[in-house]
């Protein structure tokens, strides 16, 4: 199958360091090569993939001092997708809404998987007024503000099986991986480690954007004995930080779309403490592969009952659940149903036109 995989430009893919979209597009795109597939990916320069490149601009937005107007970029990517079409059986996109009104017009076989929150209240007109368009949803709650999208399939993600090691878990801490921001609740994090009396390790990212949120609510919490803040790190760093942990905590206040660093413990062996909120039903498993919490005190029940979690169980469901090789092979299933439902779309369309023509 010839596929074009079209990702977001604001890092590269795989990012640098953090980054849940375009690490998705990567770990998808070489999983389809490795199967066979004929695979081009549409990104940013500085990208590295085992499929064919094209390179939209040459380094990602977020790392470029002069990029103003991202828009713009993603305008252009567009073009160059459709002046590719016929090279292609179908077109994934993960960049959102951008390209409905061209794919309405031009046609081709297409996906978008939706990867971030959804209860916003400007996509209900978008989702209105582009009800054809077949999207990809990454867990059952995140299609629940729009049902009127034409959902075709929930695909959860997946990471390389060799990516993380099994950890043994000995180190005398807890951790906390993603991004310093309101709604991922570091504060929440730290709250409850300090109440179980364990230390935490924070790894995490300050977008531009939650600058002002760090400097004013996060950055004093960090002046603690037990809190340490290891700021943005790469997969081998995390691989030592998730392993050796006892458990990763997700107090999040908001609803999560997946929620990466879930399976990125679980890869490593490491339990999940999580608040039950968005996709974390679906991705935990309670009891088996962490607990599921509604609140500080829960949490450092749950934390002082860690270690009747079996970590080798952790890994055995990442392993069962969520690979890069599951998560293509049912990519690939999803493309298939799309191009089959286009191959009878267009047979329906020629007999109306015969029955014209007569």
């Amino acid at each position: 199958m010839r596929i074009a995989q079209i990702a977001p430009l604001y890092e590269s893919v795989p990012p640098k360091a953090y980054g849940g979209t375009e690490r998705i597009v990567a770990y998808l795109t070489d999983a389809l090569v490795a199967a066979g597939h004929e695979v081009t990916l549409f990104a940013s320069g500085d990208s590295h993939t085992l499929a064919k490149l094209v390179a939209v601009c040459p380094t990602s937005l977020r790392l470029d001092e002069n990029c103003k107007d991202p828009i713009a970029h993603h305008l252009v990517e567009l073009q160059m997708v459709q002046d590719r079409l016929k090279d292609f059986d179908i077109l994934h996109y993960h960049i959102d809404y951008f390209h409905y009104p061209l794919s309405r017009l031009n046609k081709k076989p297409q996906v978008t998987t939706l990867h971030g929150r959804l209860d916003l209240p400007d996509l209900q007109a978008v989702y209105h007024t582009f009800k054809e368009m077949p999207v990809i949803s990454i867990s059952n709650a995140q299609r629940t503000p729009l049902p009127q999208a034409h959902w075709v399939q929930t695909v959860y993600h997946g990471i390389p099986e060799t990516l993380y090691r099994y950890g043994e878990g000995k180190g005398n801490y807890v951790a906390f991986v993603g991004r310093i921001s309101p709604e991922k609740r570091v504060d929440r994090a730290i709250e409850i480690a300090q109440k179980a009396g364990i230390a935490i390790k924070i790894a995490a990212k300050v977008d531009k954007a939650d600058q002002a949120y760090f400097k004013e609510d996060i950055e004093r919490l960090l002046d603690h004995p037990l809190v340490e803040f290891l700021g943005e790190i790469g997969e081998k760093q995390k691989n030592e930080l998730l392993g050796h942990a006892k458990a990763m905590l997700f107090p999040i206040d908001w609803p999560e779309p997946f929620g990466m660093a879930m399976i990125e413990a679980m890869a490593c062996g490491t339990p999940v403490i999580a608040y039950e909120i968005g996709s974390v039903p679906e991705v935990i498993d309670e009891g088996k592969t962490g607990f599921i919490v509604h609140d500080v005190d829960e949490a450092v029940e749950a934390l002082h009952n860690i270690d009747k979690i079996d970590r080798q169980a952790c890994r055995t469901v990442f392993e069962q659940k969520y690979t890069a090789t599951r998560m293509a092979q049912d990519y690939v299933k999803v493309y298939d149903k799309i191009l089959q439902k286009q191959d009878k779309s267009t047979v329906f369309d020629f007999l109306l036109d015969k029955e014209v023509e007569l």
